[in-house]
């Protein structure tokens, strides 16, 4: 399910500040029409895309734009067209006193695709208008299928109950949605065989001096439930969790042994309902209901995982095989549903994460954070964060800027401190670089966490590709 796209074309439109001359008479901004956004990926476009422009204010008179459309290894009527047609290679577009957006149709020719050379550009050179008029902002945008320049976005995350995790690819400029409770165990489809946690419910999971998942029962093991939980204070707790870094090598389970006498059963804390109440505004209700517990034990079943689980007091288990998808991070499993379930996109689709997550707080434990941003870490995809100075800020930051040993191996190179939940803003004084799996760069800096009436779960974020 992809998530709404926003992009704040005229974020970088360049207004003309209104100012006080000698004999006091106020300059008008001029009236601004901008393409909503820059860059295109062709391959999202199998059949049509309706192209939208954003004007910097409701048209005071009727008028027209023109658009000029330049391909590159594609022709118009053979490779793409338009509706409205264009004539000469122009488009025109007119619009009506009172306008404040503009749209029309790209249409695509050549699919499936024949040629990742093509591309086209669509310029606005033109604005017939009777007031003054400006070309600023997005004055192009580009479809092509190279990488993303960079977008403003607002990943839809659900709100102050945050019931949904968005993957965000950069280079194709794209989000992808996922409630947060569909899943419980992630079987890693790396040469490991590992399992983690949904650390975005609060899991946490203990191993057990024990094989027989049959014989393990609530009698067994209830004097372990205070420990076994995220946000207890203990900072003994971190071994119940995995670890926040990300590292595939430190999973709260052990990773799983050829040999099934080695592989031992597991007491699971199954966190927390997804909440559904409705919080004060500039807070969040993250946990709702109590999940309970369950008692699980994964064997290998060659080159794919077996799954034993069950209700802590059944004598009796379920066993299921779980297979590993070598373009997928992971294969991953609900326990509430005993299916097989999708989560992520393929692993090499997506850079960012926004999440509820369970970090660690130095000499504390395990604790549960909202409003959190990971970076695909086991894709290849790692980053570092910037501070902003007289000399260095995100405009300005270039590709000679890059420090290559300043990337590092950890999920959290944005995390959480990029807001501060006593203003309700994101701080100004940082921005991160991201380094795909393809070698792109991005600077990314986060916008707001707030709604306008001062909701929390409505992050924005910007980023550019670094040239």
């Amino acid at each position: 399910m992809k998530s709404k796209i926003l992009q704040l074309a005229l974020f970088l439109i360049l207004f003309v500040t209104a100012s006080c001359e000698k004999d006091y008479t106020v300059e008008q901004n001029p009236f601004v029409i901008a393409f909503e956004r820059q860059s295109i990926d062709f391959s999202t476009i199998p059949d049509q895309r309706e192209m939208k422009l954003i004007f910097s204010e409701p048209a005071k008179t009727d008028g027209k734009i023109s658009i000029k459309l330049s391909g590159t290894h594609a022709s118009y009527g053979v490779d793409f067209s338009t509706l409205p047609e264009a004539q000469g290679g122009v488009l025109e577009l007119p619009f009506a006193k009172g306008q404040s957006e503009l749209t029309f149709t790209f249409k695509n020719l050549i699919y499936p695709f024949d040629n990742d050379e093509k591309s086209i550009l669509m310029e606005v050179v033109a604005i017939n208008y009777a007031g003054e008029a400006s070309i600023q902002g997005y004055t192009s945008s580009l479809v092509s299928f190279q990488r993303s320049l960079g977008a403003t976005l607002l990943p839809e995350i659900g709100g102050p109950n945050q019931g949904n995790q968005i993957f965000v690819d950069l280079s194709k400029e794209t989000m992808t949605s996922s409630r947060r409770d569909v899943w419980d165990l992630g079987f890693y489809s790396g040469n490991q065989f590992r399992v983690t946690i949904n650390g975005s419910l609060y899991m946490a999971v203990k191993k057990l001096d024990a094989t027989n998942i049959d014989a393990v029962n609530e009698a067994s093991v209830n004097a372990f439930f205070p420990q076994v939980a995220v946000g207890t204070f203990d900072p003994s707790n971190t071994n119940y969790i995995d670890a926040p870094n990300g590292l595939i090598n430190q999973t709260a389970i052990a990773e799983i042994s050829a040999n099934d006498a080695e592989n031992n059963v597991y007491l699971v804390n199954m966190g927390y309902t997804i909440g559904n109440t409705t919080p004060p505004a500039g807070t969040v209700a993250i946990a709702g209901d109590a999940r309970g517990w369950k008692k699980i034990r994964i064997l290998r079943d060659g080159d794919n995982y077996m799954l034993q689980y069950a209700d802590l007091n059944s004598t009796t288990h379920q066993q299921v095989s779980i297979p590993k998808k070598p373009d997928y991070n992971f294969t991953f499993f609900s326990l509430a549903t005993q299916n097989v379930v999708n989560v992520e996109p393929q692993k090499n689709l997506w850079d960012l994460c926004f999440t509820v997550f369970t970090n660690e707080i130095q000499g504390s434990g395990s604790y549960g954070y909202s409003d959190f941003v990971l970076n695909n870490l086991k894709a290849g995809v790692k980053g570092y964060r910037v501070a902003v100075t007289s000399a260095v800020n995100f405009g300005n930051f270039a590709m000679t800027n890059v420090v290559e040993s300043n990337f590092i191996d950890d999920q959290r190179v944005i995390g959480a401190e990029w807001r501060d939940v006593f203003t309700g803003s994101a701080y100004t004084d940082r921005f991160y670089v991201i380094k795909d799996a393809d070698g792109n760069y991005y600077k990314v800096r986060m916008l707001e966490f707030l709604n306008e009436g001062g909701v929390r779960g409505y992050p924005k974020f910007e980023y550019k590709l670094i040239q």
